[in-house]
Formats: C-alpha cells, sequence, structure tokens
C-alpha cells in the first residue's frame, strides 16, 4: 500500500481498527500515535495522514493536502474480455500505468462463459483497478465501463472520442507497427484496442477500419491480453512523453 485512500467523508472520523488500511498501518507498517503515512482521498488531493490518537475505537487523524494525487493518461482501453485471473492482473497493471478508461467488451472469438464471472461485476472490478491506483500511489482512478458486445462498445466509445488517435492492436493484418503509427500520427489522445486472447476476426478488424483505427502490431509473437495490454500502454505513454 503506497498510498492510504479515504472518502471525503472519512476525513475526520476515526478509522475502526478492523478497517483494512487500519490492519496495514498498525500491523505491517507499525504505525504509532505522532506518525504520518501518505494519504489522499478518492478522486482528489493527496498528502500526509498524521495519526493523532489510537483507540479501540479506531485510528483518529488528521490530513493535509499536499498535491492533486497523479492524475491519469489520456489513454484509453478497449479491451476483450480475458480469463478472470487474467483480468485481475490487466486492471492492476493498466491502473498503476495511469490509463483514464478501461472499456471490457465482448468480442465474437471471446469466450462467452468470462462475461459472466463475478469479476466482471463493476464492484469486483473496481477493486482491482482501485489496487493499482494504490500501488501507483495515485488518488486517480480509471473508469470502467462494460459492453456486451465490440460492435456496441465502438459506436460509444468512437461517437465520443472524435478527433482522437485510434490504435486496434492485430497481429494478423496490421498496416503498419505500433511505433510507426505513434510517430505519424501522434494525438493528445489515443484510444487503443487489444482483443481478446484468441483476437480479431476479419468482421471486427473491418469494423475497426471504418471507425479510422490504425491496425498495428508489435512484432510477431503472440501475448496474452494482459500482457498485450500493459506492453502497449507502456509503448504508447512514453510515446505520448508520460513515462520519461
Amino acid at each position: 500500500m503506497n498510498i492510504c485512500l479515504f472518502k471525503s467523508e472519512e476525513i475526520g472520523v476515526p478509522l475502526s481498527v478492523k478497517d483494512e488500511r487500519s490492519r496495514h498501518l498498525l500491523k505491517i507498517l507499525h504505525k504509532k500515535e505522532g506518525d504520518s503515512f501518505t494519504a489522499g482521498i478518492t478522486g482528489g488531493k493527496s498528502g500526509t495522514a498524521f495519526i493523532e490518537k489510537i483507540t479501540e475505537d479506531g485510528i483518529y487523524f488528521s490530513f493535509k493536502e499536499e498535491a492533486d494525487g497523479k492524475k491519469l493518461f489520456p489513454l484509453k482501453l478497449i479491451i476483450g474480455f480475458p480469463r478472470p485471473i487474467q483480468l485481475k492482473r490487466l486492471l492492476r497493471d493498466v491502473a498503476a500505468l495511469g490509463a483514464c478508461e478501461v472499456h471490457l467488451t465482448g468480442t465474437e472469438l471471446g469466450e462467452k462463459s468470462y462475461m459472466k464471472s463475478t469479476l466482471v461485476e463493476k464492484g469486483n472490478a473496481y477493486k482491482m483497478l482501485f489496487d493499482g491506483t494504490v500501488q501507483a500511489g495515485s488518488t486517480h482512478v480509471p473508469e470502467l465501463f462494460l459492453y456486451q458486445s465490440f460492435k456496441e462498445c465502438l459506436s460509444v466509445v468512437c461517437e465520443e472520442n472524435k478527433d482522437r488517435l485510434f490504435l486496434g492492436l492485430d497481429n494478423v493484418s496490421p498496416s503498419m507497427s505500433l511505433n510507426d503509427a505513434l510517430e505519424k500520427n501522434m494525438k493528445d489522445t489515443i484510444v487503443a484496442a487489444i482483443g481478446s486472447e484468441r483476437g480479431w476476426t476479419d468482421r471486427e478488424r473491418k469494423m475497426m477500419v471504418d471507425e479510422e483505427f490504425i491496425l498495428c502490431s508489435m512484432g510477431n509473437r503472440i501475448m496474452r491480453t494482459e500482457t498485450a495490454a500493459t506492453v502497449a500502454s507502456s509503448i504508447i505513454l512514453n510515446k505520448m512523453g508520460y513515462l520519461s
């Protein structure tokens, strides 16, 4: 836990000793009265919290705002549903990297049962995004959107993101490499689509091309969805200047 996040209404209220955050502060970090720790308000400012008193009721603390909490970057990801165990790691990693939106969608070759996983429920998926945010020491959690079909996803994302750079990661029929696509077409906001573990169908490729996506590759090696999402996000964010 690289930052302890609170809802705004929790500031000034004792933190129950049964709360997971209290257990981490007391059992893992061995914090005592008079100590401080890095804290922030979810979606808001980051800063320093000061432990004033520890009782059976909880941890009494004050909070001093100091920074904006590491704002998210203008990278939006469309992800074909992977296996639930992959999805957990994927959501944590892209949140830690700082993508601002994750659009999870069904695809034609994706396993339909994955979409029925309890992890797909927004509360459970949000927990993974939250964990990645805490790992990054940030206060800003990426937004999460769910779609039953790729067609539905594109109709929403493309309508809301006109004048953006659209990239479709594809190692079957790319028109150029991801690096070349970024060098030649860079824009302030990027939308990148990564397919499920069996990739895209020709129909889905045509749908992307019709929406002015550039189909591009990261070489000829076939990656897991979670790996492709992390690698692509890293390359894109580095090219945008956010990882330098």
